[in-house]
């Protein structure tokens, strides 16, 4: 995949509803996988990131976030979460759709929309995965949408399977031979 945008989003966004929806019912006060936040509040922050993305996307602030924030309701079932996250993965996508390539907004830096792709993405299928560990599902997020988040998020990263080496990168796992990453950045802002 050379290239990351709104239709990528959108399968990552297919993926999570369909991994998620049967599972609903289930207790998502569990800790979601490595993470301090439970499944509930890891699938409210997904939906608050995609929501910060798409914000950022149109309003194309050159050095700072918007300050606004995606409050979810605590009476809010997991059905309402799914929903909300969903909603939010949306509103990115339509703002990928609709941007120019040549856009820049700020991400700790100028990053252009395929920046932003690649961050909605990865959200999406980490928290998804992360959520799926927590909840004793065995799920890998798709290889195809790992290897284009890798590509465009960590240039450097080593070669292998990339569903396991994207969950390597974000410190969510070992691979052979390298211990579990304590702290990690992602590079979605373009060179200067």
């Amino acid at each position: 995949m050379d290239r990351i945008g709104h239709r990528e989003l959108r399968a990552a966004l297919a993926e999570t509803r369909n991994v998620l929806t049967p599972h609903l019912g289930r207790d998502w006060g569990v800790p979601a996988g490595p993470l301090e936040w439970n499944c509930r509040d890891t699938l409210a922050h997904l939906g608050h990131d995609l929501l910060a993305y798409a914000g950022q996307l149109t309003a194309r602030p050159a050095d700072r976030y918007l300050p606004f924030d995606l409050t979810v309701r605590q009476e809010a079932d997991p059905a309402d979460l799914l929903a909300t996250a969903l909603a939010c993965g949306e509103l990115l996508a339509l703002a990928l759709a609709a941007a120019d390539p040549g856009l820049r907004a700020w991400h700790w830096g100028p990053t252009d929309p395929a920046g932003f792709a690649a961050m909605g993405v990865a959200e999406t299928l980490l928290h998804t995965h992360d959520i799926t560990t927590g909840l004793a599902l065995d799920r890998t997020p798709p290889p195809a949408l790992c290897a284009a988040v890798l590509a465009r998020l960590f240039p450097d990263a080593p070669a292998g399977d990339p569903a396991p080496v994207l969950l390597w990168c974000t410190g969510r796992a070992e691979l052979p031979g390298r211990p579990r990453r304590e702290s990690w950045t992602w590079r979605a802002a373009l060179p200067e």
